[in-house]
């Protein structure tokens, strides 16, 4: 049986997210927030202060994981997207649960 590319991300980003502490999935979900409702500009510069990414210390397992995480996501369609999310409740009920609060809260703060 062959994977697509997209198949073999989301079982890396599932394996790395069932090994992450509390606190990086904590992080995680603001990734996924900040997907499903970008806010503003400096949203980006946060980010890339939270990589460290002008550290001159190399950055952390989890940041690499994120950042390839990013580049995936970016790049899937929104089924892609959607399918993962599903894939995700599976896995753990309680952030997607979490997650969908915290887009609602977002788009009524827009609004």
């Amino acid at each position: 049986m062959s994977f697509s590319n997209y198949d073999k991300e989301t079982e890396c980003v599932i394996s790395w997210f069932n090994n992450w502490s509390v606190m990086q999935k904590g992080d995680f979900m603001c990734e996924l927030v900040e997907r499903a409702v970008p806010t503003n500009v400096d949203s980006l510069f946060d980010a890339m202060h939270a990589l460290n990414v002008s550290s001159d210390k190399p950055p952390s397992i989890f940041q690499c994981q994120i950042k390839l995480f990013m580049q995936w996501f970016d790049s899937w369609t929104d089924k892609q997207r959607n399918d993962f999310m599903l894939k995700l409740h599976c896995t753990d009920p309680d952030f997607v649960t979490k997650f969908n609060e915290e887009v609602e809260l977002l788009k009524v703060q827009q609004s």
